[in-house]
C-alpha cells in the first residue's frame, strides 16, 4: 500500500494588529455636583419632614413629602447616568 503524502502546515500568521482609536469623552463637569445636590436635597427633605412631625417642608402634601424626597434622590440617580 502506498504511503500518504505528508502535508505541510502553513506557519502561523497573527491577524493584523488593530490600531487604537482615540475616544474623545466630553467633559461633563456639571454632572457630579448636580447629582450630589439632588441626593442631598432629597435626603434633607425627608429628614426635615420627619424631624418636624410633618409640618415642614410642605404641610399640604402630608405624607407625599416622602415621595418628593425620594423623587429628588431618583432624579440624582438619573443624572448619574450622564457621568463619563
Amino acid at each position: 500500500m502506498p504511503k500518504s503524502r505528508i502535508r505541510k502546515k502553513a506557519g502561523y500568521t497573527p491577524p493584523p494588529s488593530k490600531q487604537a482609536t482615540n475616544i474623545k469623552l466630553e467633559s461633563r463637569g456639571w454632572v457630579a455636583p448636580v447629582m450630589l445636590a439632588m441626593f442631598l436635597v432629597g435626603l434633607a427633605w425627608i429628614v426635615v419632614f420627619y424631624v418636624t412631625d410633618g409640618s415642614l417642608p410642605i404641610h399640604a402634601l402630608r405624607n407625599w413629602n416622602i415621595v418628593v424626597g425620594f423623587g429628588f434622590i431618583a432624579a440624582g440617580f438619573g443624572v448619574s447616568t450622564q457621568w463619563k
